[in-house]
């Protein structure tokens, strides 16, 4: 059964996540995060998706996109994941041996207010939370890095065109730890495609992108117990 067609209308932020095939590694050395990158740049050049954030894990990665039409996001994902694919293979001398990620890309749609400025946390948090760094901004290969030095990429935007108003205390504010209720809700979104948001919002948005089923429970239902 073909799948069925991902809506993405444009203007809504989306968090995206992809990982490695088998939780494989992406980015063994300095050299294949700033190749990715390069793709990053390549894929923007195509195709001017706006890059509100992301952070490159070892075999994952997140992004916060901002299309501008429909279509877009996953067209520019398709750039993204294909090319970085054929070049990995490329550089590893492993064309022909299948696929480099596990599936599809996940995504789902975020409320342009506090809720934005969470999940934009959550994703320059993820080095720190992984225990890769000491203090956030260390990571070299994400968007709070250049942030916070003052380096920032032209494929990249910056904080003062986001989708919502950063707080100036951006850097010390992903450095806070955030509590378990909103990693555990980002985490959930992420594992079902809800979308992000309040109430009122979600529940708009979920009827306008189809996105019922990732409120339906999965799995075989429960034998009825014996009275």
């Amino acid at each position: 059964m073909p799948r069925r067609l991902r809506i993405a209308p444009g203007g809504l932020l989306y968090h995206v996540l992809n990982r490695a095939v088998g939780r494989s590694i992406l980015f063994e050395s300095p050299a294949d995060y700033e190749a990715f990158e390069r793709v990053i740049e390549f894929a923007h050049q195509r195709l001017a998706m706006r890059i509100v954030g992301y952070t490159l894990m070892p075999n994952h990665f997140h992004f916060a996109l901002w299309p501008r039409k429909e279509g877009e996001l996953s067209e520019f994902m398709r750039l993204l994941t294909v090319t970085h694919t054929n070049r990995w293979h490329v550089h590893h001398h492993t064309t022909g041996t299948g696929p480099l990620y596990q599936g599809r890309f996940k995504s789902f749609p975020i409320e342009r207010d506090d809720h934005a400025l969470t999940v934009l946390r959550y994703i320059d948090r993820n080095p720190l939370r992984a225990g890769k760094v000491k203090r956030a901004e260390q990571w070299q290969w994400g968007s709070l890095h250049h942030y916070a030095s003052k380096n920032i990429p032209p494929w990249l935007m910056q904080p003062a065109d986001w989708p919502v108003d950063r707080r100036r205390d951006w850097v010390s504010w992903v450095n806070t730890a955030q509590t378990a209720r909103e990693v555990e809700a980002i985490q959930l979104c992420i594992k079902r495609g809800r979308p992000y948001g309040s109430d009122s919002w979600t529940r708009r948005t979920t009827s306008q992108l189809q996105l019922q089923s990732a409120f339906t429970q999965r799995g075989r239902p429960k034998k009825p117990q014996n009275a």
